[in-house]
């Protein structure tokens, strides 16, 4: 079988000067010492000089203009196109493309060879007596007349048989080995098969069962079956030694691509023989003694990585250009060259995977492309790598590769922070392909042969990370450094190289580090942490030693500012177990304490200076539905928030200091918020001044008690926006709560009481200027006539007010609007009061006060949008309400009040203090007669001498409510007998009256009974059950006994006065 024609040749002085590599021994390639300094890295050139590039080019020319085979599908088939990007890829003018195309024309065309691998076959005839054969292939080419005429009837029969042993001289005619007893032999050889002319050429190849010469025993005992004793006899008929053909493939070169693999059926299929079985042929056309100086000069596979990385570089500059960025994907051109060049130079897949590892990896170190285009040829090395199958100079070419790109890519690892930045897109990604290269890179077989005494990757890249980090950190200090040494500038320039290290902090925490951890399993974010804060921790000591103890404000503020730096960098500490135990940032704090009164005094400097010009600018007038208050308030509580900001952006971290600092905070607070009363007071009057309408004065004082009410509910979030409990909690083993109590409490309860009063200050103000009007519409009340209705002499008061507190709810927020509300209605009740005392006499006045009374409760309760009900119903409106209740009664609904109080209080009394008497009553209701039969008495009080009371009972009916028939009469009294016995007494009387009574009511007296009271009895008439019949009622139908009430003095007098009759 033959091999590839590449044997080594002396390569030219400008060839070895473009690829600038030191070469070295295979042990030891890899560096052991720290990454060279930018200064010292010399990335290698991927340009060529014009003479390699001629060269090249010419390499390129030749491989267009001999192509052989037919195109493959996503290839380029026009020559004419090829050509042309070929000139523009290498850059040539027309005159030198010209030149250098006539001399490639002029040179000796190759020599063109077919290689043929026969792979395999499957299915074909079995010949020999066991069923199986013993395949072997005849194959060649057939040039010019060696060809059967294809057309021909009569030769078309011949033409299926085999034509290699007749037609193809035996020194061109290749055979493989014989497979012995096998319908799917597999042989697996390759062939080469040289031919002139391609469009002339026919590829044949016969498949025959060699005959092996065997007894007539040895045939039996293969036989099987019927067939096989067929075979038996056809052989007896054949000649010794002659063997039987299997089938035959003939194939057209010029229908051939230039690569080819696939299974071809064996012909010819005729009825006896319809499947002959299939082989496996793979085919290349490839070139044999190339003219060029390159082929001659150099190993195939540098020359095709010289062209790789020619086109690849030209493909990347044409994306870049174009604003793009290079995906990997080669042209259709550049793919359809490569291709040719591979194939006509016989290249193996490990040495085109070699070459595209040299020509990428040199690319790739001038180049931006991604990282993932030399994954194909990492793979592909380690698949076929074999130990030894490399000449010694293709050995240290190959390891310098690896040695140049694990140093390149240690130098942008160094340096990720500026190769890769954030605000590219892609950068993330674009280091991870890196790290994936590197790693997949050492991984290989041949990495670890060719450089045996190289450290971990892992290793190498985290001293390059911790070296790239102190140069960073040293290129920033230098950047910011001040170009005025004083303290000011030297501050703003820590500043600023803090907030560097912040941010890149975050960067390394957030994005770098979850690619290093799951790359290479190194943790940047704490490697870098510890190395960084050690550096800031040394500068800002250094700083903080020379500002002293004295702070001025302005140099307080740029310490505020890296106070708050440091804070922030200080809360990315990683956990203990990440890190390596005390850091040089512990305890930061301690070195602001100088700076902490220069804070304080500025944070109450800034926010009286916005409260000033906020109240100077407020032209007092509502924002807008439904805010309420003006622009002043909103930007004071905006400066209360920027103070709590302040007290949470400095969360001092020891708890007794933290406490004076809040307390500072809270009297500053409280301090600002009476300030502001003064100043929106005298902003109001000020603005009055010119206001000659009182409904602009008054607005202005409704936007003033409303901003104060809006200061207060900020005053009211102090304990919450300042965190007093965690406080308390915080400082309470070392302060007693009487020392939080006298001073953060007390603050606020004095800071409250103060805004309370300017508030209640305020409202009184709006409550006078409608007081005057109020009792201006009460009087108007009483000067009505007596033929006016309460409703109408109420109304022009109740316009008045539901016109001025319509207006008030519009401009006072609610707290206010209520707390005016309760000024009026304490006004007015007073006023009503005392118009309802001086009007003791006049019914009809009464009446309209009652009414006027009872609509204000309705007006101040409005449905629950006022005073609630708890509020209105106070003891004044309750007297009052009793008073103008009785003042407004005529005569017969004071007499009915009056007795349906004593029914009420006879109703109520449970106990026989006084004793009790028995009765039965009956009604008779066509003659309206009322029955009372006294039966009894029992526990009286003894009034005479001797302790006996002996009785004498009255029944009188009195018009107490109301009568039926409208009009009054005399009340009727009749006694009944005394009887003297110990303490009962037994009696029966029948009353009857003919009148409609309401009231009955029984005096139990001694027998003067007008000179001592003893007792009393009252009932409701109505309560006696009325007669279905003209009929008495028995006695069963009433209950008998009544508990006696002793009445005071006073009502027995007024009882019995005429006037009542």
């Amino acid at each position: 079988m033959a091999t590839p024609h590449s044997q080594p040749l002396r390569r030219l002085p400008l060839l070895r000067q473009a690829i600038k590599m030191k070469r070295q021994k295979a042990k030891g390639l890899l560096l052991e010492t720290p990454p060279q300094t930018d200064q010292e890295m010399e990335p290698p050139s991927h340009h060529f000089s014009p003479e390699e590039k001629a060269l090249i080019y010419e390499e390129a020319l030749y491989t267009v203009l001999h192509r052989i085979g037919q195109p493959e599908p996503k290839h380029v088939a026009e020559a004419t196109e090829l050509l042309s990007y070929l000139q523009e890829a290498f850059h040539m003018t027309p005159e030198v493309h010209q030149q250098l195309f006539r001399k490639v024309q002029d040179l000796e065309k190759p020599l063109f060879c077919l290689k043929v691998t026969v792979k395999q076959a499957k299915g074909i005839l079995g010949k020999d007596v066991s069923g199986y054969s013993d395949p072997y292939c005849l194959l060649g080419i057939i040039e010019h007349g060696m060809n059967m005429a294809e057309n021909d009837p009569g030769s078309n029969r011949r033409r299926q048989k085999a034509v290699v042993k007749n037609t193809i001289p035996e020194d061109q005619t290749h055979r493989t080995q014989v497979i012995s007893q096998t319908l799917s032999p597999e042989w697996d050889e390759t062939f080469f098969l040289e031919f002139e002319d391609i469009t002339t050429a026919s590829f044949h190849l016969d498949m025959w069962d060699a005959d092996q010469v065997e007894s007539v025993r040895q045939k039996l005992g293969e036989l099987t079956d019927l067939h096989g004793l067929r075979r038996i006899f056809k052989e007896a008929r054949k000649d010794k030694g002659q063997d039987d053909f299997l089938g035959n493939v003939v194939l057209r070169l010029q229908d051939l691509h230039c690569r080819e693999d696939q299974w071809y059926p064996l012909e010819p299929r005729t009825e006896t023989y319809p499947d002959r079985g299939q082989c496996h042929l793979q085919f290349l056309l490839i070139h044999k003694r190339r003219a060029t100086t390159a082929s001659r000069t150099h190993p195939s596979y540098t020359v095709h990585r010289h062209l790789l990385q020619q086109l690849v570089s030209h493909e990347v500059t044409q994306h870049q250009a174009g604003s793009t960025s290079w995906d990997g994907e080669l042209s259709p051109q550049a793919s359809t060259i490569l291709f040719l060049h591979a194939t006509q130079k016989d290249l193996s897949e490990f040495h085109q995977s070699m070459a595209q590892w040299l020509a990428y990896s040199r690319l790739y170190q001038s180049l931006e492309f991604p990282g993932s285009c030399l994954l194909h040829p990492i793979t592909a090395i380690e698949y076929q790598w074999i130990q030894g199958r490399l000449k010694p100079e293709q050995r240290e070419e190959l390891a310098a590769s690896f040695n140049s790109l694990l140093t390149y890519g240690l130098s942008l690892i160094r340096r990720f922070r500026s190769i890769f930045p954030l605000s590219a897109s892609g950068s993330p990604a674009r280091l991870q392909s890196l790290l994936r290269v590197l790693i997949q890179m050492c991984k290989m077989k041949a990495f670890g042969e060719l450089c045996p005494n190289g450290a971990p990757l892992s290793s190498l890249v985290t001293e390059v990370l911790r070296t790239g980090t102190l140069e960073w950190f040293h290129l920033k200090l230098q950047h910011h450094q001040p170009m005025v040494q004083d303290m000011q500038e030297m501050c703003k320039a820590i500043l600023s190289l803090v907030l560097d290290v912040s941010g890149d902090l975050h960067q390394c925490q957030r994005t770098w580090n979850k690619i290093f951890n799951n790359t290479l399993k190194i943790d940047l974010f704490s490697m870098a942490f510890s190395e960084l804060q050690k550096l800031v921790a040394q500068r800002v000591k250094e700083h903080m030693e020379m500002v002293g103890s004295v702070v001025n404000p302005e140099m307080g503020e740029s310490l505020f500012q890296l106070y708050l730096s440091l804070k922030e960098l200080y809360q990315l500490v990683p956990p203990p177990s990440e890190r390596d135990g005390i850091l040089d940032l512990d305890g930061f704090h301690k070195w602001f304490l100088p700076a902490i009164p220069a804070w304080l005094l500025k944070t109450y400097s800034v926010a009286l200076a916005r409260l000033q010009r906020a109240v100077q600018m407020d032209q007092l007038v509502p924002l807008g539905e439904p805010i309420k208050h003006s622009t002043s308030a909103v930007d004071l509580s905006t400066c209360f928030a920027q103070i709590s900001h302040t007290a949470r952006q400095l969360d001092w971290p020891d708890p007794e200091v933290a406490f004076m600092i809040t307390v500072k905070f809270v009297e500053d607070t409280c301090k600002l918020a009476l300030v502001y009363c003064s100043l929106i007071k005298a902003r109001a009057k000020e603005l009055s001044v010119h206001q000659k309408d009182q409904g602009q004065a008054a607005n202005m004082l409704c936007v003033v008690v409303n901003n104060m009410e809006q200061l207060r509910l900020v005053v009211l979030k102090l304990p919450t926006q300042l965190a007093w409990k965690d406080l308390e909690q915080w400082a309470g083993a070392i302060l007693e709560p009487e020392q939080l109590q006298h001073t953060l409490h007390a603050q606020l309860k004095g800071a409250l009481t103060g805004l309370d009063h300017e508030i209640r200050s305020g409202v009184r103000t709006l409550a006078e200027q409608l007081e005057a009007g109020i009792s201006r519409h009460i009087q108007k009340i009483v000067g009505t006539s007596e033929n006016t209705v309460p409703e109408d002499a109420i109304l022009p008061l109740m316009k008045f007010l539901e016109s001025e507190l319509c207006y008030m709810n519009r401009n006072l927020v609610q707290e206010n609007f209520n707390s005016l509300l309760l000024l009026l209605w304490t006004h007015t009740l007073s006023v009503l009061t005392q118009t309802a005392a001086a009007q003791r006499n006049s019914v009809q006045i009464s009446q309209k006060l009652k009414t006027a009374l009872q609509n204000l409760e309705f007006c101040f309760h409005a449905e629950g949008c006022g005073l609630s009900p708890e509020i209105l119903h106070t003891p004044s409106l309750q007297d009052l309400q009793r008073n103008l209740e009785l003042q407004a009664s005529s005569t017969q609904e004071l007499i009915q009040r009056y007795f349906s109080n004593r029914i009420q209080q006879q109703a109520d009394t449970t106990s026989e203090e006084f004793g009790a008497i028995t009765i039965k009553a009956s009604y008779r209701l066509s003659e309206q007669k009322l029955r009372i039969e006294v039966l009894s008495a029992s526990n009286l009080l003894p009034l005479d001498s001797n302790g006996i009371a002996p009785s004498n009972k009255e029944g009188t009916s009195l018009s107490a409510a109301r009568w039926r028939s409208g009009k009054s009469s005399e009340p009727g009294i009749q006694r009944t007998r005394v009887k003297i016995q110990p303490w009962t007494f037994m009696s029966c009387v029948i009353l009857g009256k003919s009148l409609p009574p309401v009231c009955l009511t029984f005096i139990l007296c001694k027998m003067s009974w007008r000179q001592e009271l003893a007792n009393r009895s009252s009932v409701f008439a109505e309560e006696t059950p009325n007669g279905a019949t003209e009929r008495w009622m028995t006695d069963q139908q009433y209950p008998p006994v009544s508990v006696l009430v002793s009445p005071p003095p006073a009502c027995r007098a007024h009882f019995w006065t005429p006037a009542l009759a």
